[in-house]
């Protein structure tokens, strides 16, 4: 059978696989136990990359450091440039204002990048960022902090033998260790957009841990300005999940701003629904969403119906089938009015909504914790009190998805007269 269609996938990233086969008499060099290594190492790269995945396995926080635990003045205080980029010429010759510089440290933790190779970092690690953020790239406010696999030779050992083709008997490490290098770029970083990690090739091998804004080279980094949402957690693929909606969670609105929630006078007005990455459109169908309301009373005197909805972003007429989006909006198309009382139940069926890589949106809604989205709609209130201080990962901002994918997403929010 012949085609001349493109193949899904180009070839298969994985060298030839071949194991050392031992009989007596055999003569083994340095080169045959390094391939035999080799063999052993990819098997288990492969293993790991194609049924388990990449990413953060846990750990790798990137914290800030505070003043107070700056205690080792860097090596060149004492020759003294005050902000970063000035010479002492141009001002600023205080030792102090160049040990208080943004400096950020990276937690113990474990994680494997995208070729199978397991990243460890033991002990944490201070990083100044000035420092390692490469000198052509210092012309911005905002850094990406993050880790890549690396190795070193270590341990010299003098040769019993000299090679047959060495000049000099110098010594050879005997040792190879396996440890990891700290990027910081000013330069958004590629995303991964590959649907499979298995078949296709790796290209970015940093493991991003945090994106860092507004920077004062010269100050420590606020705590507010570390966002970790960037990082990739384990995983054979990022789920889609809902990072926003316009309404608040169990909040308690009055009848005229559900009214301008819902979008029943203004045809601006519509519940709006934000995603973590590109949702097909052509997904967005009647049925997905759902607004029912719940009347007001106890037992047989509440009742309940459903409103009258349809889509109006994006645009429901448009004839590209396979456009995507990151957001839509719902809003009411009947004239069915609120009473005091009533509970307005919202429901996305996320397992229909698809993503790029035709996969469901990650929808389960965790504790009623997905943010708000500040659309200028009118509020009485913020969000609920805080039930936890972070998600399950360690990490923020709160999504929806538990990782199984697909389900309902469920909201509602109460009705009062006044």
């Amino acid at each position: 059978m012949t085609g001349t269609g493109p193949s899904r996938t180009e070839e298969f990233d994985a060298p030839p696989l071949r194991r050392l086969r031992y009989f007596h008499g055999q003569m083994l060099g340095a080169r045959d136990f390094q391939r035999e290594q080799e063999y052993h190492r990819e098997k288990l790269r492969l293993r790991m990359r194609c049924l388990l995945g990449y990413g953060v396995v846990c750990g790798l926080h990137v914290e800030p450091v505070r003043r107070d635990e700056d205690d080792c003045p860097p090596a060149d205080a004492a020759e003294g440039s005050a902000r970063p980029g000035e010479s002492a010429e141009e001002g600023g010759t205080e030792p102090e204002r160049t040990r208080r510089g943004a400096k950020v440290r990276i937690t113990p933790g474990l994680a494997v990048d995208c070729e199978g190779n397991e990243v460890v970092v033991r002990g944490g690690c201070e990083i100044d960022l000035w420092k390692a953020l490469p000198r052509h790239e210092r012309d911005t406010d905002t850094v990406w902090v993050g880790v890549e696999y690396a190795e070193r030779p270590v341990e010299p050992t003098r040769a019993v033998y000299n090679d047959g083709c060495a000049d000099t008997s110098d010594c050879e490490f005997g040792w190879t260790e396996e440890c990891y290098t700290v990027r910081v770029t000013g330069c958004e970083p590629p995303q991964d957009e590959r649907c499979d990690t298995c078949c296709s090739p790796c290209e970015h091998t940093v493991l991003w841990l945090a994106r860092i804004d507004r920077v004062d080279w010269y100050e420590p980094v606020r705590r507010d300005r570390i966002h970790m949402n960037v990082r990739r957690p384990f995983g054979r693929h990022l789920p889609t999940v809902i990072t926003g909606i316009n309404w608040i969670h169990g909040h308690t609105y009055t009848i005229d701003e559900a009214k301008d929630l819902l979008g029943t006078l203004d045809e601006d007005g519509g519940l709006v629904v934000r995603f973590s990455a590109d949702v097909r459109s052509d997904t967005l169908r009647p049925g997905v969403v759902e607004i029912q309301v719940i009347e007001g009373g106890s037992g047989r005197n509440a009742s309940t119906w459903y409103m009258g909805g349809a889509f109006a972003e994006p645009d429901p007429e448009s004839e590209d089938r396979h456009a995507f989006t990151r957001r839509f909006r719902y809003r009411q198309t009947t004239r069915e009015t609120l009473q005091d009382g009533d509970r307005v139940l919202i429901t996305v069926r996320a397992a229909f909504l698809l993503d790029r890589c035709c996969r469901p949106v990650d929808g389960t809604h965790v504790g009623g914790r997905v943010p708000l989205i500040h659309t200028g709609a009118t509020v009485s209130a913020e969000h609920g009190e805080e039930c936890c201080d972070l998600l399950p990962s360690g990490i923020g901002p709160w999504t929806s998805g538990t990782g199984a994918g697909g389900d309902v997403f469920e909201s509602w929010f109460f009705v009062k007269e006044r």
